[in-house]
């Protein structure tokens, strides 16, 4: 039996496939894996791609404040839902592209950006753009957490090169449909997570 939550990301993805990604929302075992190096002291934490939450559950679950979370989605049915789940959270409506435009609800960078983005559906200069505005918004230290479908990290090297950012690889889940590897993103200065 399939449960609303599953029905709804399965009406979104059947809408529009290359935006949505996958066909089901991401297990609780990657919202594990890709929140496992994330707590209170990175907050505030943004979201990209939120969906139905399924990162953000994981989030507040580690003891993240829910209005120390910024969550990004493009789709008018997740983004509504977002709202009356996390009524405390930060939610807004707009393309990651577009997060240079940003604006923070506080004057705090943040200390971590979980990206749920399909980015091996995306051009190079659409990845370019995500990535400059999280950084852009990220501390110093902050990393970038990304998870893909795919056999190696979905961002290239030379574009990792050209922003002067490094991908480590962090882990992989087969209890996810389909199977996912996460990959921390960080400044090439800023290598390993210190907390």
């Amino acid at each position: 039996m399939i449960n609303s939550e599953r029905l709804d990301f399965l009406c979104q993805w059947v809408t529009a496939p290359r935006r949505v990604g996958a066909v089901l929302p991401s297990s609780q075992a990657l919202g594990e894996l890709i929140t496992s190096e994330i707590g209170p002291e990175d907050a505030p934490i943004i979201e990209l791609g939120a969906g139905t939450g399924s990162f953000t559950r994981q989030l507040i679950a580690r003891g993240v404040p829910e209005s120390e979370l910024v969550l990004v989605e493009l789709g008018e049915d997740f983004a509504r839902q977002l709202s009356r789940k996390y009524s405390q959270a930060h939610v807004h409506r707009i393309d990651a592209q577009r997060l240079l435009r940003l604006r923070m609800p506080t004057a705090h960078l943040a200390g971590a950006v979980i990206s749920g983005l399909p980015l091996l559906s995306m051009s190079e200069l659409q990845v370019a753009r995500i990535l400059r505005g999280a950084f852009r918004h990220l501390r110093r230290d902050g990393v970038l957490y990304q998870f893909t479908y795919g056999p190696g990290c979905p961002v290239s090297r030379p574009l990792l090169e050209r922003l002067g950012l490094r991908a480590r690889y962090l882990g992989k889940t087969l209890a996810n449909v389909p199977p996912a590897r996460v990959y921390r993103i960080s400044r090439q200065a800023w290598t390993t997570r210190t907390g």
